[in-house]
């Protein structure tokens, strides 16, 4: 099923696998480098990886929702 997103910058991603891109997006807002000079970069890129990952998971949510109430 596919579907999309707006990111954090204002662009349509599509969602091709739901659970896929949780797990993509759950692994990336952790990420951070050990060199400490790119923490501006860091904290930017939690920030995207944390929006799109509540966002993908209010989705799963929803999803969920609808198929237990169309049971």
């Amino acid at each position: 099923m596919k579907m999309h997103v707006t990111d954090l910058n204002g662009c349509p991603i599509e969602i091709t696998d739901l659970d896929e891109a949780i797990q993509i997006t759950k692994e990336n807002k952790e990420y951070r480098h050990e060199d400490k000079s790119f923490s501006e970069f860091d904290k930017r890129q939690n920030a995207y990886w944390t929006d799109m990952y509540e966002k993908l998971k209010a989705i799963k949510k929803q999803v969920t929702t609808i198929k237990i109430l169309e049971r």
